[in-house]
């Protein structure tokens, strides 16, 4: 009897945010996600309009940060991945760091490149579920390059 491998190939988006596009990281980013081996399977650069930030960000409706998150995800082009690879939603969060800046771990994207909790570099999915709600929100089927 085969044993069921301990990994899964998922997919999970992420976002560099506005403040990381700004300040020329996108590259160094990228980097960080590709050396512990998640692979960009699809990306596009867009300026999220408000309807976009509010729509996507709506979870955080009721929240006091909602509208000043909508601000500022609005404030420059954004760059929108998906990545892929084994346990994809788990590694993106560890290599992200903790939302707060100040409390990420070293050599985590948001140790090394975000300046606040609210200006924070990047945004990945939290569940598997969040992840393909997310990837659908931004990307077609056929936009996104399949590594199997």
């Amino acid at each position: 009897m085969a044993q069921t491998p301990s990994h899964t190939l998922e997919q999970t988006l992420s976002i560099i945010k506005p403040d990381a596009v700004e300040q020329n990281q996108i590259g160094n980013i990228i980097e960080y996600f590709e050396r512990d081996g998640l692979n960009v399977v699809a990306a596009k650069m867009i300026h999220l309009s408000t309807e976009q930030a509010k729509s996507f960000y709506a979870v955080h409706a009721e929240k006091p940060f909602y509208e000043d998150l909508v601000k500022f995800m609005t404030s420059g082009p954004a760059l929108i991945m998906v990545l892929e690879g084994e346990n994809a939603i788990t590694r993106n969060r560890e290599i992200m760091g903790a939302t707060d800046p100040s409390k990420a771990d070293a050599g985590t994207i948001r140790c090394d490149f975000a300046t606040s909790i609210e200006r924070n570099a990047v945004h990945g999915s939290d569940s598997a579920e969040a992840a393909k709600k997310e990837i659908l929100f931004f990307f077609k089927p056929n936009e996104i390059f399949r590594r199997t």
